[in-house]
């Protein structure tokens, strides 16, 4: 505790009606990757922008390298060499590689750019990351997630920080991004660096991390300076409150005929004609690398993009739509892996995003908004689904990722929806959270309805699904049933021969 270079010390922040920290303690030393968990709305993220000077403290201090400070702007936490590398990059998107390393600090010669030595700068931080491949010329909008990513640390890198925290740095991410970052989290270990993770995975908090604290409603619950001895089921239920032994809870259910038939579809994305079918009561998944086709296929299905061939049945009747709107009313909905861009309307109640689609229900005379029908299913489907949310009139863009999932999924249960295809269904979501939305897609299920799932998340696809579908390279290349769906061997099967 004497010897550690982050000190946080009784650190509370009040909003009107909310105690978002209270009283929060805990150091973590140079050399180590301390994570940091909880559930969505634990205290992780505002504890995080406490540190980047966003958000200032009602009580309480930071001690870095012994030295007391409370930040009241993020130029303030920069100078003191903390860095925070956010889930939405702060990246400028039509500037180049080279100008992202460098902004705020671009070298300059008789009053202009001296764009020689931004090169120069820019490709030796590259190498040093691994990215040496990387054109510093390039504009940052036509890099992957991962590669952005690589931007925002090295920018990190050129301010000297010596505090760097992770918010959710894998939800984006492949698998071969994720081994990147991997490697790079460990080099700043070795350099003595201080790093923050937060993750909601818990296989990277065992691989990578040294220390972790637990937060829960807003205070501390425990630090654990070592992870040995320390389990899964454990940190589950300090992070929860409660014992939970089965974050999956997957549970047998009968399947009936077949609702979902389709053949030799290709288009956008699927390169080869791609046949599968879903049972009513099955949980029928799809698994793959980023970019191997899955959201594509299913884009195919649900009308957002126009197949070159092929063709869908639901219920045996061939479909031709032609857009999502007709698919909806046909009986097949997507949730996007995007929530915040394509799920939900972030300005909105979440009365309003829950109804939105479902209003032609309740007019009256035919075309006049009924609002005491629409307020009154918002609020059984937030009793029904457990939402947790103040009031109807709560704008959704407050609620947790979690919550926000429950809502787009009381939508589509609004509109009779037979099929739903649940892309990412679990990104960003905590592990209390998840066991929601794992049950509610069983209790589905049990209904007579059919899902898919579309995840990128191994153990989430081979624990919750009764056969996996694999998908490489725009085309579907198995179909594994549930009691062979090992990890190896659907990861053997996604990886390129």
């Amino acid at each position: 505790m004497d010897n550690a270079y982050l000190r946080v010390e009784g650190i509370t922040v009040e909003f009107p009606g909310v105690c978002a920290l209270d009283n929060i303690s805990f150091s973590a030393n140079t050399g180590e990757v301390h994570a940091l968990m909880g559930e969505n709305g634990a205290g992780k993220s505002t504890l995080l922008k406490v540190l980047s000077g966003v958000n200032r403290p009602s009580s309480g201090a930071l001690w870095i390298n012994d030295e007391r400070h409370v930040f009241t702007n993020a130029r303030q936490a920069l100078a003191q060499g903390v860095a925070i590398i956010y889930q939405e990059l702060t990246l400028a998107p039509n500037l180049s590689v080279a100008e992202n390393l460098m902004l705020g600090q671009l070298p300059a010669h008789a009053g202009f750019i001296d764009r020689r030595a931004l090169q120069l700068r820019a490709m030796q931080i590259l190498k040093e990351l691994g990215e040496e491949n990387m054109n510093p010329a390039t504009k940052v909008r036509e890099l992957s997630i991962g590669q952005q990513q690589m931007i925002e640390i090295g920018r990190a890198l050129l301010r000297n920080a010596r505090i760097i925290a992770f918010d959710e740095p894998t939800s984006s991410l492949s698998i071969q991004e994720i081994r990147h970052l991997k490697r790079i989290v460990k080099r700043l270990r070795d350099e003595g660096r201080v790093v923050l993770y937060v993750t909601h995975r818990m296989e990277e908090v065992f691989e990578m991390c040294d220390a972790v604290t637990v937060f829960r409603d807003g205070q501390h619950i425990c630090t654990h300076t070592t992870m040995e001895g320390l389990d899964q089921d454990t940190l589950v239920s300090e992070m929860v409150g409660r014992r939970i032994e089965d974050v999956y809870g997957y549970r047998l259910r009968p399947q009936g005929e077949v609702l979902l038939d389709v053949d030799a579809l290709a288009g956008p994305g699927v390169r080869a004609p791609v046949s599968f079918n879903v049972r009513r009561g099955e949980v029928f998944g799809l698994f793959g690398l980023v970019g191997a086709g899955r959201s594509e296929l299913m884009r195919l299905v649900c009308g957002a993009d126009k197949p070159a061939t092929g063709t869908v049945r639901l219920d045996g009747k061939v479909q031709h739509f032609a857009s999502p709107g007709e698919a909806i009313r046909a009986g097949i909905a997507m949730c996007p892996e995007d929530r915040k861009s394509q799920g939900i309307f972030p300005v909105a109640s979440v009365a309003d995003n829950l109804n939105i689609s479902c209003r032609r229900f309740f007019k009256r005379f035919g075309f006049l908004r009924n609002p005491s029908r629409e307020v009154s299913n918002a609020n059984d489907y937030i009793k029904q689904l457990s939402i947790k949310t103040p009031h109807h009139r709560t704008p959704i863009s407050s609620l947790s990722g979690g919550n926000q999932q429950k809502v787009i999924i009381a939508r589509w249960l609004s509109e009779e929806i037979e099929v739903f295809v649940m892309d990412e269904p679990t990104r960003g979501i905590d592990v209390g959270a998840r066991r929601d939305i794992y049950t509610l897609l069983y209790d589905l299920t049990e209904h007579g309805k059919s899902v898919v799932v579309i995840s990128s998340d191994l153990a989430e696809i081979s624990s919750i699904c009764d056969r996996i579908g694999v998908m490489r390279d725009g085309q579907l290349v198995d179909i594994v049933n549930r009691d062979e769906a090992t990890p190896e061997r659907l990861l053997g099967l996604a990886l390129p021969a």
